[in-house]
């Protein structure tokens, strides 16, 4: 993190290309001065706080580059709590670059990734939780993603996660009292609120965990990986549940070559399909490396499908793809479950979906199988969330059962405390309370310029 006090920063705020409006934004000390300057200077009316003011924008040789709405936002009362000021033209490209560069030509400079919401961060304005909820409101691609990180950043992640950090501190207060006057006998009343706030706080911590792990899957999405011999339908079924002719269908062993994506929603979680090349000794180098790749893509699934051919039972082949899957949630699908009466056997331990791709027989049994297996059953969860929260929740979690059963057993006061502690820092952690430093210039360098 490099954050620098007197920059002003500036940066298109709006996605390349051209469109019917185009944002300019600046952040710092300096921010009304250039902007000013770029509206005429003092020949220009001064701008008015939080109006939007019709004004021409100009090169320093006093040429028109554009013209369109000024908006002025001063300090503290602004999305990064410094001075901000909009510049809002036409959507072109060159127009917009013309005005980034004559920005920073009077004294801006160009911010980083992410800059506005990470100063907002710094100046109090969000929290790093809601930051970050910033981002995955930018990139959500469905509605339940939308949904959940609108809820983070309006706090609703970070209120539950401060409303049980207060309780934590108080806890800790309790169980430093202990240490402060260890030699006086506080009595049973107080070790017994101690017991129970542990017992409270750890289930409040579970309650939050759980929640943040549904918001974590559905944050980053799903990926399922279609795999099995050649000619079994695979790519039958990637178009059955795509819903149209993404992947080429023949009956000749081996056409699909390379890895073929399309997304799905299921139960509002975007789901990333990929299918694969059949898994068979290649034929020729082309399908060589499309089986590699099929390989290799099964080391990152959150689920992988092996589809087998019902018509014809469960084959040798089949066993052995089955063996050299790594380790992770699969399911059998029986595809062609069409052509038999009864699906057959499945493997011992595994969970089988009998469909026809070709009738469509299934595919809802199919859609509920992945809703679960990618744990987005039920409700999608109050709120986004990341790995990192998750993984806080998880330390603090641990250290809450920790102190429990330190003091169940009359364990030493101070270990109990300090269990406490660090429980209470790791909480600290998701909205960036304390040792925010190491993570910063990770989170915001994934944000857009602009944002």
């Amino acid at each position: 993190m490099d954050y620098q006090q007197g920059d002003t920063i500036v940066a298109i705020a709006t996605p390349p290309g051209e469109g019917g409006v185009g944002i300019v934004r600046l952040s710092g000390p300096r921010a009304l001065s250039i902007a000013t300057a770029l509206c005429g200077g003092s020949a220009a009316e001064p701008l008015t706080p939080r109006y939007a003011h019709f004004r021409r924008f100009y090169t320093r040789d006093g040429r028109v580059i554009d013209h369109g709405i000024t908006l002025y936002f001063p300090a503290p009362h602004s999305y990064t709590g410094e001075t901000v000021v909009e510049l809002q033209g036409h959507g072109s490209p060159l127009a917009l670059a013309s005005l980034l560069a004559e920005a920073i030509a009077r004294g801006a400079r160009a911010a980083r990734a992410g800059e506005f919401s990470e100063r907002a961060f710094l100046n109090g304005r969000l929290d790093l939780a809601q930051a970050e909820a910033v981002a995955d409101l930018i990139h959500a691609r469905s509605d339940a993603q939308a949904r959940a990180a609108a809820a983070s950043l309006e706090g609703a992640f970070s209120q539950a996660v401060d409303g049980i950090h207060r309780q934590l501190l108080h806890l800790l207060a309790l169980a430093e009292a202990g240490l402060d006057f260890s030699e006086e006998d506080l009595g049973d009343t107080h070790e017994q609120a101690i017991a129970d706030g542990l017992t409270q706080l750890g289930r409040q911590v579970a309650r939050l965990l759980r929640q943040a792990e549904q918001g974590a899957r559905l944050a980053r999405g799903g990926r399922v990986v279609l795999a099995g011999r050649p000619n079994v339908g695979k790519s039958s079924l990637m178009n059955a549940l795509a819903r149209r002719e993404s992947a080429i269908v023949t009956a000749i062993p081996g056409t699909t070559r390379d890895l073929l994506r399309e997304e799905i929603l299921l139960n509002g979680l975007p789901v990333e399909l990929i299918d694969t090349a059949g898994l068979r000794q290649a034929g020729d180098a082309v399908e060589a490396e499309g089986i590699a790749r099929a390989r290799h893509i099964l080391h990152s699934a959150q689920l992988i499908l092996l589809v087998a051919d019902a018509s014809v039972g469960w084959q040798a082949e089949d066993e052995v793809i089955l063996r050299d899957l790594p380790e992770g949630p699969r399911r059998i699908i029986w595809n062609k479950s069409d052509l038999v009466s009864a699906p057959p056997p499945t493997p011992a331990g595994e969970v089988a979906v009998a469909l026809s791709a070709q009738t469509g027989a299934g595919l809802d049994a199919l859609h509920q199988s992945l809703i679960e297996a990618l744990g987005m059953h039920g409700d999608n969860g109050p709120f986004s969330a990341r790995r990192r929260h998750v993984e806080a929740l998880e330390d603090s979690l641990d250290q809450l059962n920790t102190a429990k059963d330190l003091h169940s057993v009359g364990g030493v006061p101070e270990l109990v405390a300090q269990s406490l502690r660090e429980a209470a820092g790791a909480l600290a952690r998701v909205t960036g309370q304390i040792d925010a430093e190491d993570i910063l210039g990770e989170i915001f360098s994934r944000f857009c310029i602009g944002k």
